[in-house]
């Protein structure tokens, strides 16, 4: 009974249970795996419909990975005030520039850009929002996709790659076959 939403994971059990004491208009920010946000077992959905319709969930901070030493996994941390369903989430990917670990932790200057635009929720190449009503409600899926996905890689074509290969090869022919001659 104090579980309404039967699940075996001790991180959604805690996530259900801290929505569930936090009083109306408290605020929390809680760090999950990153697969919450898009799993399609029926726990995990029905704990982001709770989330999205008893919080206002206003802030997805996608961590990189090495982020939260032992956690193993690629983490989020999710930003929420009780009392009001949420209408916009706003994501923001943080990248440090370097590989995180014991050695090399997150400090402040990693934070600084994410704290400044969190103020106004505004948008960036790294920080986004979604409106509630563009989510599949079958599945409450909040995965993080960021839209301003970088620069536009143009690829070759097959045929100009094929005909690279192929002086590449010949030249490296050419080049073992001096080599065989001096030997």
């Amino acid at each position: 009974q104090n579980f309404p939403i039967r699940t075996g994971e001790t991180a959604f059990l805690f996530l259900q249970h801290f929505i569930k004491i936090l009083r109306a208009g408290g605020r929390a920010g809680i760090v999950i795996k990153n697969t919450f946000l898009s799993n399609t077992d029926k726990a995990s959905v029905s704990l982001r419909k709770k989330l999205l319709e008893e919080c206002n969930l206003h802030t997805v901070l996608d961590c990189p990975g090495g982020t939260f030493q032992g956690a193993g996994v690629k983490t989020v941390v999710l930003f929420f005030e009780k009392g009001a369903p949420t209408r916009r989430v706003w994501y923001y990917q943080l990248d440090p520039g370097r590989n995180l670990g014991k050695t090399n932790p997150l400090n402040d200057a990693d934070l600084a850009e994410f704290v400044e635009l969190q103020k106004t929720f505004a948008d960036s190449p790294k920080s986004w929002s979604l409106d509630v009503g563009e989510i599949d409600t079958e599945i409450w899926d909040l995965s993080v996709k960021n839209p301003n996905g970088g620069e536009e890689v143009t690829h070759r074509s097959p045929h100009d790659i094929m005909e690279e290969i192929a002086a590449l090869d010949a030249e490296s022919a050419e080049v073992l076959g001096r080599i065989r001659e001096l030997v």
